[in-house]
């Protein structure tokens, strides 16, 4: 079975590129840094459900995403979370949180609803991100 991003991951989202395993994402939220790793397995729900060497890529990959977007947001914490109980293809959330952001200290689900990025600074994002990582065998869109 093929991969096929789930509709309301893609309606929510800027797809940004492929890594070898997690097709990367942009959250529709500007009012995070909030990025979405979705592993390209067709009915995977949970982190334990792909091999040991699919696991061990995504591990790879989540940590260079996340020293990438700390470094380039300067944030204060990373919350990165596999949640799944409205989308439940895997997906894994890495979002840079302020303790000036709209939420701080808690979890930004339910909080606040999304306010879109303007076009431009979401071209921004994933321009700058899609560079950093390019060394780590990522292919941007």
């Amino acid at each position: 079975m093929s991969f096929n991003l789930h509709p309301t991951l893609k309606a929510d989202s800027f797809i940004i590129g492929d890594f070898e395993l997690c097709q990367l994402l942009l959250l529709n939220d500007y009012q995070y840094p909030w990025f979405v790793l979705v592993p390209k397995r067709a009915d995977i729900k949970e982190i334990y459900q792909l091999s040991d060497t699919d696991q061990k890529q995504f591990w790879f990959e989540s940590r260079v995403l996340s020293e990438v977007v700390m470094q380039h947001f300067e944030g204060d914490k990373l919350n990165v979370a596999a949640i799944g109980n409205m989308v439940p293809q895997l997906h894994i959330h890495h979002i840079v949180r302020f303790e000036s952001d709209a939420c701080w200290p808690k979890p930004v689900w339910g909080q606040k609803p999304m306010l879109a990025y303007e076009n431009s600074i979401a071209e921004e994002v994933v321009r700058n991100i899609s560079h950093k990582l390019k060394d780590y065998g990522f292919k941007s869109m």
